[in-house]
């Protein structure tokens, strides 16, 4: 399976409102948060801007703890 076929099959797997966690860069901790949208055309976030198509999805998240909204690929989102 394709890395875009791992992506799209897990971004089928997740719906906004979904409770989930993914890496967190500081300290290589967890972050928790919810499902915002599965993103399937480029979108911004703060001054970062990411590339999605239907075949290449990317999850856009909302931390509980900072509100801040972060975008990353359906294969570092777990549900919780």
């Amino acid at each position: 399976m394709s890395d875009a076929s791992k992506q799209q099959a897990a971004a089928e797997e997740l719906s906004p409102g979904d409770h989930v966690e993914w890496g967190a860069p500081v300290r290589g901790g967890k972050t928790r948060g919810e499902v915002v949208e599965v993103v399937t055309e480029d979108t911004t976030v703060g001054s970062n801007h990411f590339k999605a198509t239907e075949d290449n999805p990317k999850v856009k998240v909302k931390s509980e703890k900072s509100g801040k909204e972060a975008v990353h690929k359906p294969t570092s989102v777990h549900k919780v």
